[in-house]
C-alpha cells in the first residue's frame, strides 16, 4: 500500500513511452516526482515538527522509495519521545525489515509485543525467528493460535511453523504445516510456493511443477507461480516451456529481475 502512489506514476509514465529515449525521460520524471513528493513532506514536517502522524507518514514515504536509513531516522525521533507507543515500534520493525536489518526488526517487534502483546506483533516476530531457525517461532505461533482469532490467523501460524521446519530441513513437518495453512486459507500463495520448493530442492521437479501449477490456478495473477513453473521446466531441460513461463511471470511483474536473468541465460532476451 505504501508504494501505490508511485506505482501509479510509473505505470502512467511508462505506458506513454515507446522507445529508450522516452523511457529515460520517464525515469527522470519519476525521480523528479518522487523528490518533489519527499520535499513536500519534509517541509510539512519542518513546519509541524511535533506532529506524530505527519512524521510517521514521512517515514513511510521514505521507506517506499528505499530510503530506509532516512526512514529509520524519522521513526527513531518518534520512539525516543514516546517509547511506550506500540504502533511506533511496530512501524520501526516494518521499516527495519525493508532495510534488511533483521536484528533491529526483531528488537522493534519484541519491544512492541512487550508493550502490547498483539497477535500481529507476535507473528511478525515469529516469522523472523522462523527464518533464523529459532524455535521461539513455534512458541509464539502456539500462543497466537490459542487466542482463537479465526482461520486467517491460524493460517499464518501454520505457515510460519512450516517455514521453521523447512529451514531446519524437517521436510515432513514442513509439508504438514504448509498443507494445514492451505486448508485454512486456500489462497495463501506463499504456502504453495514454499511447499513446491520443498519438492524442487529435493529435485522432484514433476511434483514441484504440479504445486506451482495449482498455485497459478488459484491465483492466475501471481507472478511467482509462473516463475517457479519456468524454473521447473528449466531444470527438466524444457527450454521452450521455461522461456514461455519466465516471460509470463514478467508480464505480471516486470520488476522480477530473476526471470529476466534466466531469460538471458537461455538466450531469449
Amino acid at each position: 500500500m505504501k508504494k501505490l502512489f508511485f506505482l501509479s506514476v510509473i505505470v502512467y509514465l511508462f505506458s506513454a513511452c515507446n522507445n529508450n529515449d522516452k523511457k529515460s525521460q520517464a525515469a527522470d520524471s519519476i525521480n523528479n516526482s518522487s523528490e518533489q513528493y519527499l520535499n513536500t513532506f519534509a517541509q510539512q514536517v519542518k513546519v509541524s515538527p511535533d506532529s506524530v502522524g505527519l512524521r510517521l507518514q514521512y517515514a513511510f514515504a521514505l521507506d517506499s522509495l528505499n530510503k530506509h536509513k532516512e526512514a529509520l531516522q524519522q521513526i527513531n525521533m518518534l520512539t525516543s519521545k514516546d517509547s511506550m507507543n506500540y504502533g511506533l515500534w511496530f512501524a520501526q520493525g516494518n521499516i527495519a525489515e525493508d532495510a534488511q536489518d533483521t536484528q533491529l526488526a526483531i528488537k522493534s517487534y519484541a519491544t512492541a509485543a512487550h508493550i502490547y502483546e498483539s497477535p500481529d506483533a507476535l507473528l511478525a516476530l515469529a516469522n523472523l525467528y522462523a527464518e533464523q531457525k529459532n524455535d521461539r517461532a513455534i512458541i509464539l505461533c502456539s500462543r497466537v493460535k490459542q487466542l482463537g482469532l479465526g482461520r486467517d490467523y491460524d493460517a499464518n501460524c501454520a505457515f510460519i511453523i512450516g517455514v521453521y521446519y523447512a529451514r531446519t530441513h524437517d521436510v515432513n513437518n514442513a509439508f504438514k504445516y504448509f498443507d494445514e495453512c492451505i486448508a485454512y486459507s486456500y489462497t495463501y500463495m506463499e504456502a504453495y510456493i514454499e511447499k513446491g520448493l520443498l519438492y524442487f530442492d529435493a529435485q522432484q521437479y514433476d511434483k514441484a511443477l504440479q504445486v506451482f501449477q495449482m498455485a497459478s490456478t488459484v491465483n492466475n495473477l501471481y507472478a511467482d507461480a509462473y516463475y517457479y513453473q519456468a524454473r521447473c521446466y528449466e531444470m527438466m531441460n524444457k527450454k521452450d516451456s521455461a522461456v514461455t513461463f519466465f516471460k509470463q511471470s514478467l508480464q505480471i511483474d516486470p520488476t522480477m529481475k530473476e526471470a529476466r536473468e534466466h531469460l538471458k541465460q537461455l538466450g531469449s532476451e
